[in-house]
């Protein structure tokens, strides 16, 4: 395999895949190569529904050669270190890959040691997470396994996280799910979240906060999951006060669904391109790298403050994709991403919240009706629409 590539892009995900097949139908002569070590390619956002029961596991997964792009070298090889001086970086094989641009889609990395017990208890002892392919279905179990006067949480962390609203919509299917069997007044539902809010969109907050008062949830924000002890039932917590003081509480559960720390994976944290927090350090309009000009940036990985959502993927990629061809060309960008996010939030079983907003946290809604209210057209759209979409069109780089 050759050493040298016009375009190097890193990471075989969502965003890597889709920029690739942009690029080659705007210009199919582009010599491209992406470096991703997984066979596997899975569509995430159905995890959420996996652990409500309500949607198939295995239709969340392909091999990773089926939706790599024709005209792509795939290299089967994880990153470990960025020379962008020298335009190179190195893979753990050992082998250096030279490029005259590069596109950084390493996507988000999930930090399961940070809580500690988590990796011993994950899959047993009702401790369950969406966040992970092997994981989601256990979720369902414990949803069925709840009885009355039982207590279920749900977790948030303070970091950003991929799908912000998935740690709340797994909350709710399970709700409904006790609403429906007849015990949701005697379930004891608790959101634990390290943010400081329910939603940063006032509208949606607005209307969340009216499922949680109909489900009777309780709310304690300021409250980062630290430790777990499986075998006892118990998770420990540690508390952030008004006044810069802390302190740990212990509360026992009979389920509880983690959503981990996450953070830049730590290829990207420890290389010249990263900001002072880790991610790669882009202009979230142009998407191209602060200090390298012939890098750009693109998902989860970057310091873009959108929320990391596979629907702003979709509108980074063709403002990246215009905007390298501009450089190519010797010609100006003009190309401009304004943080566009979308975030399908599961109000119950075949109710939905579709939230859009920027930014500064304006809605940007698609339909001519107010997204905020839970609709069965949305839930429709988010388990059957959606994921057609994403393996027929989105990967092939055609919306």
């Amino acid at each position: 395999m050759k050493q040298h590539y016009s375009i190097l892009i890193i990471g075989g995900g969502n965003a890597g895949i889709s920029v690739a097949a942009k690029l080659l139908l705007k210009r199919k002569t582009l010599d491209i190569a992406i470096i991703e070590p997984s066979d596997k390619h899975y569509y995430q956002p159905a995890w959420t529904l996996v652990g409500g029961g309500a949607f198939d596991i295995h239709k969340t997964v392909r091999p990773e050669a089926s939706v790599m792009p024709k005209g792509v070298s795939w290299i089967q090889d994880r990153v470990e270190q960025f020379f962008p001086e020298d335009r190179k970086v190195q893979t753990l094989s050992g082998a250096t890959y030279s490029y005259d641009w590069m596109i950084v889609a390493a996507g988000i990395q999930l930090d399961w040691d940070k809580v500690e017990g988590l990796k011993a208890s994950i899959g047993k002892h009702g401790v369950c997470s969406n966040y992970a392919f092997d994981y989601a279905p256990y979720t369902y179990t414990c949803i069925k396994q709840i009885k009355p006067g039982q207590t279920a949480i749900f977790t948030s962390p303070s970091t950003p996280v991929k799908c912000g609203g998935a740690p709340q919509k797994i909350m709710y299917l399970a709700a409904d799910y006790f609403r429906k069997k007849g015990i949701l007044p005697q379930v004891n539902v608790h959101f634990y979240s390290g943010g400081t809010k329910i939603f940063g969109v006032p509208k949606y907050a607005e209307a969340l906060q009216k499922l949680v008062d109909q489900y009777g949830i309780g709310l304690h924000f300021h409250h980062d999951l630290i430790s777990i002890d499986g075998a006892n039932q118990v998770a420990t917590f540690l508390v952030h006060e008004a006044d810069n003081r802390e302190h740990k509480v212990d509360v026992p559960f009979d389920m509880i669904h983690v959503v981990p720390p996450q953070s830049a994976p730590d290829f990207v944290k420890r290389s010249p391109l990263a900001d002072a927090q880790g991610w790669l350090d882009v202009d979230q309009h142009t998407l191209q790298h602060k200090r390298f000009p012939e890098i750009f940036g693109i998902g989860d990985v970057t310091n873009t403050p959108n929320a990391k959502t596979g629907a702003a993927v979709r509108k980074q990629a063709p403002v990246l994709v215009e905007n390298l061809l501009a450089l190519m060309d010797h010609k100006p960008m003009t190309a401009s991403y304004n943080g566009y996010s979308s975030c399908p939030i599961v109000a119950g079983y075949g109710k939905l919240i579709l939230a859009e907003f920027d930014y500064d946290n304006h809605p940007m809604e698609t339909f001519p009706f107010n997204q905020a209210k839970p609709r069965w057209s949305m839930w429709v759209l988010k388990k059957y629409i959606l994921p057609w979409l994403y393996w027929h069109r989105i990967l092939k780089g055609t919306i």
